[in-house]
Protein backbone atom coordinates (compact mmCIF):
# COMPACT_ATOMS: atom_id res chain seq x y z
CA UNK A 1 0.00 0.00 0.00
CA UNK A 2 1.32 3.42 -0.92
CA UNK A 3 1.63 6.52 1.21
CA UNK A 4 -1.66 7.99 2.43
CA UNK A 5 -2.22 11.64 3.35
CA UNK A 6 -4.97 12.51 5.84
CA UNK A 7 -6.03 16.07 5.01
CA UNK A 8 -8.12 16.26 8.18
CA UNK A 9 -4.94 16.24 10.28
CA UNK A 10 -3.80 19.53 11.73
CA UNK A 11 -1.41 21.32 9.41
CA UNK A 12 1.67 20.64 11.55
CA UNK A 13 1.08 16.89 11.61
CA UNK A 14 0.34 16.90 7.89
CA UNK A 15 3.62 18.72 7.25
CA UNK A 16 5.52 16.08 9.21
CA UNK A 17 3.82 13.34 7.21
CA UNK A 18 4.75 14.99 3.91
CA UNK A 19 8.34 15.60 5.03
CA UNK A 20 8.68 11.91 5.83
CA UNK A 21 7.89 10.98 2.23
CA UNK A 22 11.32 11.31 0.61
CA UNK A 23 10.95 13.20 -2.66
CA UNK A 24 14.36 14.32 -3.86
CA UNK A 25 14.12 15.88 -7.32
CA UNK A 26 13.37 13.16 -9.85
CA UNK A 27 11.95 10.83 -7.19
CA UNK A 28 8.62 12.54 -6.47
CA UNK A 29 6.30 9.74 -7.64
CA UNK A 30 5.37 8.39 -4.20
CA UNK A 31 4.44 11.85 -2.92
CA UNK A 32 2.71 12.82 -6.17
CA UNK A 33 0.65 9.61 -5.95
CA UNK A 34 -0.35 10.44 -2.38
CA UNK A 35 -1.26 14.02 -3.26
CA UNK A 36 -3.34 12.88 -6.24
CA UNK A 37 -5.18 10.25 -4.20
CA UNK A 38 -5.99 12.72 -1.42
CA UNK A 39 -7.26 15.37 -3.86
CA UNK A 40 -9.34 12.95 -5.95
CA UNK A 41 -11.25 12.08 -2.78
CA UNK A 42 -12.56 15.69 -2.65
CA UNK A 43 -15.72 15.93 -4.80
CA UNK A 44 -15.49 19.72 -5.25
CA UNK A 45 -12.22 19.46 -7.18
CA UNK A 46 -11.36 18.41 -10.71
CA UNK A 47 -7.93 16.77 -10.70
CA UNK A 48 -5.39 16.50 -13.52
CA UNK A 49 -1.93 14.94 -13.59
CA UNK A 50 1.07 15.36 -15.85
CA UNK A 51 4.08 13.27 -14.90
CA UNK A 52 4.60 13.95 -11.21
CA UNK A 53 2.73 17.26 -11.24
CA UNK A 54 -0.83 17.32 -9.87
CA UNK A 55 -3.34 20.11 -10.53
CA UNK A 56 -6.73 20.42 -8.80
CA UNK A 57 -9.35 23.06 -9.63
CA UNK A 58 -12.66 24.32 -8.34
CA UNK A 59 -15.27 25.33 -10.94
CA UNK A 60 -17.78 27.49 -9.08
CA UNK A 61 -18.10 30.25 -11.65
CA UNK A 62 -16.57 32.88 -9.40
CA UNK A 63 -15.52 36.20 -10.89
CA UNK A 64 -11.85 35.59 -10.09
CA UNK A 65 -9.48 32.65 -10.08
CA UNK A 66 -6.32 32.37 -8.00
CA UNK A 67 -3.55 29.81 -8.36
CA UNK A 68 -1.82 28.39 -5.28
CA UNK A 69 1.33 26.53 -6.25
CA UNK A 70 4.18 24.69 -4.57
CA UNK A 71 6.89 22.23 -5.55
CA UNK A 72 6.97 18.83 -3.89
CA UNK A 73 10.63 18.01 -4.49
CA UNK A 74 13.57 18.64 -2.17
CA UNK A 75 17.34 18.80 -2.37
CA UNK A 76 19.14 15.53 -1.46
CA UNK A 77 18.57 14.15 2.02
CA UNK A 78 21.41 14.94 4.41
CA UNK A 79 20.73 12.58 7.31
CA UNK A 80 17.68 14.71 8.15
CA UNK A 81 14.88 12.16 7.77
CA UNK A 82 12.63 11.13 9.39
CA UNK A 83 11.28 14.40 10.74
CA UNK A 84 11.24 15.29 14.42
CA UNK A 85 9.67 18.01 16.56
CA UNK A 86 11.63 19.82 19.26
CA UNK A 87 10.49 22.94 21.13
CA UNK A 88 7.84 23.81 18.57
CA UNK A 89 10.18 23.36 15.60
CA UNK A 90 9.67 20.67 12.95
CA UNK A 91 13.02 19.46 11.60
CA UNK A 92 13.47 17.52 8.38
CA UNK A 93 14.51 17.65 4.73
CA UNK A 94 12.24 20.12 2.94
CA UNK A 95 10.43 21.24 6.09
CA UNK A 96 11.04 24.89 5.23
CA UNK A 97 11.54 24.59 1.46
CA UNK A 98 8.74 23.91 0.97
CA UNK A 99 6.73 21.02 2.33
CA UNK A 100 5.15 23.20 5.01
CA UNK A 101 3.75 25.38 2.22
CA UNK A 102 2.54 22.26 0.39
CA UNK A 103 0.77 21.13 3.56
CA UNK A 104 -0.99 24.48 3.87
CA UNK A 105 -2.15 24.28 0.25
CA UNK A 106 -3.48 20.74 0.73
CA UNK A 107 -5.34 21.77 3.87
CA UNK A 108 -6.93 24.68 1.99
CA UNK A 109 -7.99 22.35 -0.82
CA UNK A 110 -9.77 20.10 1.69
CA UNK A 111 -11.20 22.80 3.96
CA UNK A 112 -12.66 25.12 1.31
CA UNK A 113 -15.30 23.41 -0.85
CA UNK A 114 -16.78 26.84 -1.65
CA UNK A 115 -13.97 29.43 -1.56
CA UNK A 116 -14.72 33.09 -2.24
CA UNK A 117 -12.71 32.80 -5.47
CA UNK A 118 -12.19 29.84 -7.74
CA UNK A 119 -8.87 28.22 -6.86
CA UNK A 120 -6.36 26.14 -8.79
CA UNK A 121 -3.95 24.13 -6.64
CA UNK A 122 -0.68 23.14 -8.33
CA UNK A 123 1.80 20.66 -6.86
CA UNK A 124 4.79 20.12 -9.15
CA UNK A 125 8.10 18.32 -9.47
CA UNK A 126 11.76 19.11 -10.17
CA UNK A 127 11.97 22.72 -9.04
CA UNK A 128 15.28 22.27 -7.24
CA UNK A 129 17.27 21.22 -10.32
CA UNK A 130 17.91 22.50 -13.85
CA UNK A 131 15.10 24.64 -15.17
CA UNK A 132 14.40 22.49 -18.23
CA UNK A 133 13.14 19.72 -15.93
CA UNK A 134 10.94 22.07 -13.89
CA UNK A 135 7.42 20.65 -13.62
CA UNK A 136 5.78 24.07 -13.66
CA UNK A 137 7.62 24.95 -16.87
CA UNK A 138 6.43 21.66 -18.36
CA UNK A 139 2.83 22.46 -17.41
CA UNK A 140 3.13 25.96 -18.87
CA UNK A 141 4.13 24.40 -22.20
CA UNK A 142 1.76 21.44 -22.29
CA UNK A 143 -1.27 22.73 -20.38
CA UNK A 144 -1.15 26.53 -20.02
CA UNK A 145 -4.92 26.55 -19.49
CA UNK A 146 -4.42 24.62 -16.23
CA UNK A 147 -2.38 27.55 -14.88
CA UNK A 148 -4.71 30.34 -16.00
CA UNK A 149 -5.74 32.79 -13.28
CA UNK A 150 -6.00 36.38 -12.14
CA UNK A 151 -3.36 36.05 -9.42
CA UNK A 152 -0.99 33.40 -8.08
CA UNK A 153 0.60 32.65 -4.72
CA UNK A 154 3.78 30.60 -4.86
CA UNK A 155 4.20 29.10 -1.41
CA UNK A 156 7.97 29.42 -1.33
CA UNK A 157 9.49 29.99 2.13
CA UNK A 158 9.22 33.68 3.08
CA UNK A 159 8.88 33.38 6.89
CA UNK A 160 5.29 34.54 6.63
CA UNK A 161 6.06 37.80 4.78
CA UNK A 162 4.75 38.58 1.31
CA UNK A 163 7.67 38.83 -1.13
CA UNK A 164 6.77 40.48 -4.39
CA UNK A 165 8.04 39.40 -7.79
CA UNK A 166 11.53 38.02 -8.11
CA UNK A 167 14.94 38.88 -9.47
CA UNK A 168 16.13 37.63 -12.81
CA UNK A 169 19.33 35.65 -13.10
CA UNK A 170 21.92 35.00 -15.77
CA UNK A 171 25.35 33.46 -16.01
CA UNK A 172 28.06 34.63 -18.34
CA UNK A 173 31.60 33.52 -19.11
CA UNK A 174 34.15 36.31 -19.39
CA UNK A 175 37.12 34.90 -21.32
CA UNK A 176 40.69 36.13 -21.39
CA UNK A 177 43.16 34.68 -23.85
CA UNK A 178 46.93 34.48 -24.01
CA UNK A 179 49.70 32.42 -25.57
CA UNK A 180 51.07 29.13 -24.29
CA UNK A 181 54.72 28.81 -23.38
CA UNK A 182 56.98 26.76 -21.14
CA UNK A 183 56.89 28.27 -17.66
CA UNK A 184 60.70 28.24 -17.62
CA UNK A 185 60.56 30.69 -20.54
CA UNK A 186 57.40 32.52 -19.57
CA UNK A 187 58.40 35.69 -21.46
CA UNK A 188 57.72 33.82 -24.66
CA UNK A 189 54.04 33.49 -23.76
CA UNK A 190 51.11 35.59 -22.54
CA UNK A 191 49.47 34.48 -19.28
CA UNK A 192 45.65 34.38 -19.66
CA UNK A 193 45.14 33.88 -15.91
CA UNK A 194 47.04 37.09 -15.20
CA UNK A 195 44.90 38.80 -17.83
CA UNK A 196 41.83 37.92 -15.77
CA UNK A 197 42.97 40.32 -13.04
CA UNK A 198 41.15 43.30 -14.61
CA UNK A 199 37.95 41.23 -14.78
CA UNK A 200 38.12 40.58 -11.05
CA UNK A 201 38.96 44.23 -10.40
CA UNK A 202 35.85 45.30 -12.31
CA UNK A 203 33.72 42.95 -10.22
CA UNK A 204 35.35 44.08 -6.98
CA UNK A 205 34.62 47.72 -7.78
CA UNK A 206 31.14 47.20 -9.19
CA UNK A 207 28.37 49.06 -7.39
CA UNK A 208 25.13 47.09 -7.42
CA UNK A 209 21.90 48.81 -8.40
CA UNK A 210 19.17 49.04 -5.77
CA UNK A 211 16.16 50.10 -7.85
CA UNK A 212 12.63 50.51 -6.49
CA UNK A 213 10.18 48.55 -8.63
CA UNK A 214 6.46 48.97 -7.96
CA UNK A 215 7.24 50.22 -4.47
CA UNK A 216 9.67 47.45 -3.46
CA UNK A 217 13.45 47.86 -3.29
CA UNK A 218 15.56 45.21 -4.97
CA UNK A 219 19.30 44.74 -4.42
CA UNK A 220 21.21 43.41 -7.41
CA UNK A 221 24.40 41.38 -7.37
CA UNK A 222 27.15 40.85 -9.95
CA UNK A 223 29.69 38.31 -8.78
CA UNK A 224 32.28 35.82 -9.94
CA UNK A 225 31.12 32.33 -9.02
CA UNK A 226 33.90 30.31 -10.68
CA UNK A 227 37.25 30.75 -12.37
CA UNK A 228 38.92 28.19 -14.59
CA UNK A 229 42.34 28.39 -16.19
CA UNK A 230 45.53 26.44 -16.47
CA UNK A 231 46.95 23.63 -18.59
CA UNK A 232 49.70 22.00 -16.56
CA UNK A 233 52.13 22.87 -13.80
CA UNK A 234 54.80 23.90 -16.28
CA UNK A 235 52.69 25.66 -18.93
CA UNK A 236 51.74 29.32 -19.23
CA UNK A 237 47.94 29.15 -19.75
CA UNK A 238 46.45 30.52 -22.92
CA UNK A 239 42.83 30.76 -21.69
CA UNK A 240 41.05 31.73 -18.47
CA UNK A 241 37.28 31.79 -17.94
CA UNK A 242 35.61 33.78 -15.16
CA UNK A 243 31.99 32.71 -14.69
CA UNK A 244 29.83 35.59 -13.54
CA UNK A 245 26.33 35.46 -12.04
CA UNK A 246 24.13 38.55 -12.38
CA UNK A 247 21.02 38.77 -10.18
CA UNK A 248 19.05 41.64 -11.66
CA UNK A 249 15.95 43.55 -10.65
CA UNK A 250 12.70 42.93 -12.55
CA UNK A 251 12.73 46.37 -14.16
CA UNK A 252 15.22 44.84 -16.62
CA UNK A 253 14.39 42.27 -19.26
CA UNK A 254 16.79 39.38 -19.74
CA UNK A 255 18.03 41.06 -22.91
CA UNK A 256 18.64 44.37 -21.09
CA UNK A 257 20.48 42.53 -18.32
CA UNK A 258 22.72 40.86 -20.89
CA UNK A 259 23.45 44.22 -22.47
CA UNK A 260 24.40 45.62 -19.05
CA UNK A 261 26.90 42.78 -18.57
CA UNK A 262 28.38 43.46 -22.01
CA UNK A 263 28.80 47.14 -21.06
CA UNK A 264 30.43 46.28 -17.72
CA UNK A 265 32.93 44.00 -19.48
CA UNK A 266 33.41 46.15 -22.57
CA UNK A 267 36.48 44.97 -24.47
CA UNK A 268 36.31 41.42 -23.08
CA UNK A 269 34.99 38.28 -24.73
CA UNK A 270 31.62 37.46 -23.12
CA UNK A 271 29.43 34.37 -23.63
CA UNK A 272 26.03 33.85 -21.94
CA UNK A 273 25.37 30.31 -20.76
CA UNK A 274 21.88 30.59 -19.24
CA UNK A 275 19.39 33.08 -17.90
CA UNK A 276 15.82 33.62 -16.74
CA UNK A 277 13.85 36.86 -16.48
CA UNK A 278 12.56 38.26 -13.22
CA UNK A 279 8.97 39.21 -12.41
CA UNK A 280 7.51 42.51 -11.29
CA UNK A 281 5.62 42.44 -7.97
CA UNK A 282 2.16 43.05 -9.44
CA UNK A 283 0.88 44.19 -6.07
CA UNK A 284 -1.39 46.85 -7.56
CA UNK A 285 -3.74 44.21 -8.99
CA UNK A 286 -7.09 44.18 -7.08
CA UNK A 287 -6.78 40.50 -6.16
CA UNK A 288 -3.23 41.11 -4.93
CA UNK A 289 -4.45 44.08 -2.89
CA UNK A 290 -7.08 41.90 -1.24
CA UNK A 291 -4.41 39.31 -0.46
CA UNK A 292 -2.18 41.98 1.08
CA UNK A 293 -5.07 43.16 3.22
CA UNK A 294 -5.82 39.64 4.45
CA UNK A 295 -2.21 38.69 5.19
CA UNK A 296 -1.05 42.04 6.56
CA UNK A 297 2.50 43.16 7.18
CA UNK A 298 4.87 45.05 4.91
CA UNK A 299 5.71 43.29 1.66
CA UNK A 300 9.31 43.11 0.56
CA UNK A 301 11.15 42.29 -2.65
CA UNK A 302 12.08 38.68 -3.36
CA UNK A 303 15.88 38.67 -3.55
CA UNK A 304 16.24 35.59 -5.66
CA UNK A 305 14.64 33.82 -8.62
CA UNK A 306 11.46 31.81 -8.15
CA UNK A 307 8.75 30.39 -10.35
CA UNK A 308 6.71 33.58 -10.07
CA UNK A 309 8.74 34.40 -13.18
CA UNK A 310 6.93 31.62 -15.04
CA UNK A 311 3.55 32.93 -13.93
CA UNK A 312 4.56 36.42 -15.00
CA UNK A 313 5.39 35.02 -18.43
CA UNK A 314 1.85 33.63 -18.59
CA UNK A 315 0.41 37.03 -17.71
CA UNK A 316 -0.50 36.04 -14.15
CA UNK A 317 0.76 38.44 -11.43
CA UNK A 318 2.23 36.42 -8.57
CA UNK A 319 3.81 36.74 -5.14
CA UNK A 320 5.82 34.46 -2.86
CA UNK A 321 4.27 33.65 0.52
CA UNK A 322 4.91 30.66 2.75
CA UNK A 323 5.63 29.63 6.34
CA UNK A 324 9.23 28.46 5.94
CA UNK A 325 12.33 30.55 6.60
CA UNK A 326 14.29 30.98 3.33
CA UNK A 327 17.55 31.29 5.27
CA UNK A 328 17.14 27.66 6.42
CA UNK A 329 16.47 26.19 3.01
CA UNK A 330 18.78 23.34 1.92
CA UNK A 331 20.54 23.16 5.28
CA UNK A 332 21.17 19.87 7.08
CA UNK A 333 19.41 21.34 10.12
CA UNK A 334 16.46 22.72 8.14
CA UNK A 335 13.32 23.32 10.20
CA UNK A 336 10.05 25.24 10.25
CA UNK A 337 8.27 26.72 13.26
CA UNK A 338 4.91 25.03 13.79
CA UNK A 339 3.33 28.35 14.77
CA UNK A 340 4.35 29.80 11.40
CA UNK A 341 2.55 26.98 9.53
CA UNK A 342 -0.59 27.50 11.62
CA UNK A 343 -0.47 31.26 11.08
CA UNK A 344 -0.03 30.87 7.33
CA UNK A 345 -2.97 28.48 7.11
CA UNK A 346 -5.19 30.84 9.12
CA UNK A 347 -4.37 33.85 6.96
CA UNK A 348 -4.93 31.95 3.74
CA UNK A 349 -8.28 30.65 5.06
CA UNK A 350 -9.27 34.21 5.98
CA UNK A 351 -8.46 35.37 2.44
CA UNK A 352 -10.20 32.56 0.57
CA UNK A 353 -12.98 31.80 3.03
Amino acid sequence: MGTRLDLTQDVGALTARIVDVESVSGNEKALADAVEEALRALPHLTVHRDGDAVVARTALGRGERVVIAGHIDTVPVAGNLPSRVEDGLLYGCGASDMKSGVAVALRLAAALPEPSRDVTYVFYDCEEIEVERNGLLRLSRRHPDWLAGDFAVLMEPTDGVIEGGCQGTLRAQVVTRGKRAHSARSWLGVNAVHAAGPVLAILDGHRARQPVVDGLEYHEGLNAVAINGGVAGNVIPDECVVTVNYRFAPDLSLEAAQEHVREVFDGFEVHFTDGAPGARPGLSHPVAAAFLSAVGGEPRAKLGWTDVSLFSGLGVPAVNYGPGDPNLAHQRGEYVALEKIIECERRMLDWLG
